[in-house]
């Protein structure tokens, strides 16, 4: 029941005027000749019933997170049970870009952002999941049901923003106290959004994980359907549809990336780390193969 009056404080604007098809970045988009007179009365019906949302508590916001011990071992991530470090927990499998780079750039995976267990360096691997939409099927099903599209339509663009406005919150609450690693840290709204902070926080199904079933093992560490009312479906999608999952990297050289397309070698090797058959692997991660699947299995 986190206080959906704080998380509104950092919600960014710009992709929810995007949901209604209105090109802009907030608050210039106010101001557009263009758009700028659509664009104010949809933020003032969003105002007015985000006003509601907070008052009637239509909606309720939950979250899990946690910082764990890990290390990298290739391009697994290890987390640990605890601080001895002699038994593993969970396993992340990630996946590394193999586009063709000078010789001075490097091919990322996110394991390098964790320090390898051979280093002896002891470091640690955050994790969350967090929910702005509980309770709103029973209030869609209303608007539904008088056939007001419209409403509806804005409660959902509502709850997603307050989703991702609770992970940035979170994120803050991360690197300034709970991890503790940017206590200092001062940022703006504008400079959240334009993510001037260390450390990043990607998620599975995403371009730097695009394999979404980590999505699962994720789950499993934080129980977050337990501790956060989170579910996830069996094609991993979240319950609410309004959430945001994902892990946090303290590394002040970490940095967003996509994977991008990859070769049957490492789908040959992911799949034997995920304990799948190459059918499995391909179905999963169809969307970054540089091959045909169907021709290289015929």
């Amino acid at each position: 029941d986190y206080s959906l009056e704080e998380i509104s404080k950092v919600i960014d604007w710009t992709p929810f005027f995007q949901t209604w098809e209105l090109a802009g970045r907030y608050p210039k988009i106010l101001d557009d000749k263009v758009v700028g007179e659509a664009a104010r009365n949809l933020f003032a019906d969003a105002q007015a019933m985000l006003r509601r949302i907070i008052d009637e508590k239509w909606l309720g916001a939950s979250g899990v997170m946690g910082i764990f011990p890990a290390n990298s071992v290739g391009d697994d991530v290890e987390v640990y049970t605890d601080e001895s470090r002699t038994r593993v927990r969970e396993t992340f499998r990630f996946l590394r870009q193999q586009a063709v780079k000078p010789e001075d750039r490097d091919n990322y995976c996110l394991a390098d952002f964790i320090a390898p267990k051979a280093s002896g360096v002891r470091d640690y691997l955050g994790a969350f999941a967090v929910t702005a939409g509980i309770g709103i099927d029973e209030r869609l099903e209303a608007f539904e049901a008088r056939h007001n599209d419209y409403d509806a339509i804005m409660l959902k663009a509502l709850a997603d923003r307050l989703a991702e406005a609770f992970a940035e919150l979170l994120h803050i609450r991360v690197r300034r106290e709970l991890w503790g690693y940017a206590a200092d840290e001062r940022c703006s709204v504008d400079e959240l959004i334009d993510e001037k902070y260390r450390g990043i926080r990607p998620a599975p199904g995403y371009p730097a994980c695009p394999d979404h079933t980590e999505k699962g093992v994720l789950f499993d560490l934080l129980a977050a359907p337990s501790s956060a009312g989170i579910t996830l479906t069996d094609s991993f999608a979240m319950l609410p549809t309004a959430a945001v999952s994902g892990f946090y990297f303290s590394h002040p050289q970490s940095r967003y990336f996509a994977v991008g397309k990859i070769d049957r070698d490492q789908v040959q090797d992911y799949a034997l780390r995920k304990g799948w058959d190459m059918e499995t692997a391909e179905r999963w991660l169809a969307p970054v193969l540089n091959y045909d699947a169907k021709s290289a299995s015929g």
